[in-house]
């Protein structure tokens, strides 16, 4: 399992994500943006939400750094905008630290299956700490 550092931007996260990968020699980043994500028919993707970056990661000094834009319309509150990924390869890890964390805290997304992980949920914790916890499978 590992933990990483999950950084959010209000609209400038590509340029963000630029400048880290050339300060740390880190490579082109890969970059999707929520245009290039499986569209829902029934909420529709705004037009000026399409170029924004919904996940980009790299690597710097061994260690995972993931980025995106906060999502058109959703309040974004510098200083707020730092979450801790739990990436595991066993769902069960997954659901059991999710299930801890939400005790006295704040579910912003139950566990669910997306297009990028068979279990992914969003919480924050009584302590006010915001978690990702998405599970990995061997194919990914």
């Amino acid at each position: 399992m590992a933990v990483d550092v999950y950084l959010t931007f209000n609209g400038n996260c590509r340029e963000a994500v630029e400048f880290y990968a050339e300060v740390f020699n880190a490579g082109e980043p890969q970059i999707m943006t929520f245009g290039d994500g499986p569209q829902n028919p029934d909420y529709p993707l705004p037009e000026e939400a399409k170029d924004l970056v919904m996940h980009a990661r790299l690597t710097i000094s061994g260690s995972n750094v993931m980025f995106s834009d906060n999502f058109s319309g959703n309040p974004f509150v510098a200083g707020n905008n730092i979450t801790l990924a739990v990436v595991s390869k066993d769902i069960d890890e997954i659901r059991s630290a999710y299930e801890g964390l939400k005790e006295g805290g704040t579910v912003e997304l139950e566990l669910q299956e997306t297009f990028w992980s068979k279990c992914y949920g969003k919480v924050t914790d009584k302590f006010g700490i915001g978690w990702q916890l998405s599970h990995e499978s061997e194919e990914q």
